[in-house]
C-alpha cells in the first residue's frame, strides 16, 4: 500500500505543467494526458514510499500498515517533486513551489528519524518486530533462582 495514491498526486498537479512532465509532444484531450502522466505518477509515488521508508526504516516498521496522515501529506509533496523533476526543476521559475515543499518534507523526515518529532506510530521495538526486521534473540529459562538457591 503506497503512502499516497496517484489520484491525489495528480490533483495536487497543476494543469499547466501536465504537458510539460509528458514531454514536448501537446496533447489536448485531458483523458489522454491523464492517461499518459499516469504511469509516471504510479512511479513517483512509489520513489517517495522508497524514501520515506528509507528515513524511517530504522526507527519505526515500514511500510506503515496504515499511513498518518502527516505521512501521506509528505509522500504526496515528495512524489509530486519527483514527477516535476522529471525534466528539471528550475529554480527562479514556477517549479520552485515544488523543490521548497520537497525540502521541507526532507528537513521533516529527518527530524522523526532522529526521534524529534513523533508521528504516532509506536517505533518497533517489540520481539516480533525485531524478528521481522532480522534480529532476534531467545533465552533459556534461568537455572538458578533465589528459590532455587535457598539455603546455600
Amino acid at each position: 500500500m503506497a503512502y499516497c495514491t496517484v489520484n491525489e498526486v495528480l490533483d495536487m498537479l497543476k494543469v499547466d505543467m501536465l504537458n510539460v512532465i509528458i514531454g514536448d509532444e501537446y496533447i489536448e484531450d485531458e483523458e489522454e494526458r491523464i492517461k499518459a502522466i499516469t504511469p509516471y505518477a504510479e512511479q513517483a509515488a512509489d520513489d517517495a514510499q522508497a524514501e520515506i521508508d528509507g528515513y524511517l526504516g530504522k526507527r519505526y516498521n515500514v511500510p506503515f500498515s496504515k499511513t498518518p496522515k502527516v505521512i501521506n501529506k509528505f509522500a504526496k509533496d515528495i512524489a509530486l517533486y519527483n514527477l516535476v523533476s522529471r525534466k528539471g526543476v528550475d529554480e527562479s521559475d514556477r517549479e520552485k513551489t515544488y523543490l521548497t515543499r520537497y525540502n521541507a518534507a526532507i528537513a521533516f523526515l529527518t527530524k522523526v528519524a532522529e526521534g524529534k518529532i513523533d508521528i504516532g506510530v509506536p517505533e518497533g521495538n517489540s520481539t516480533e518486530d525485531a524478528a521481522k526486521n532480522g534480529f532476534s534473540m531467545k533465552s533459556s529459562r534461568r537455572t538458578f533462582t533465589r528459590d532455587s538457591m535457598r539455603g546455600w
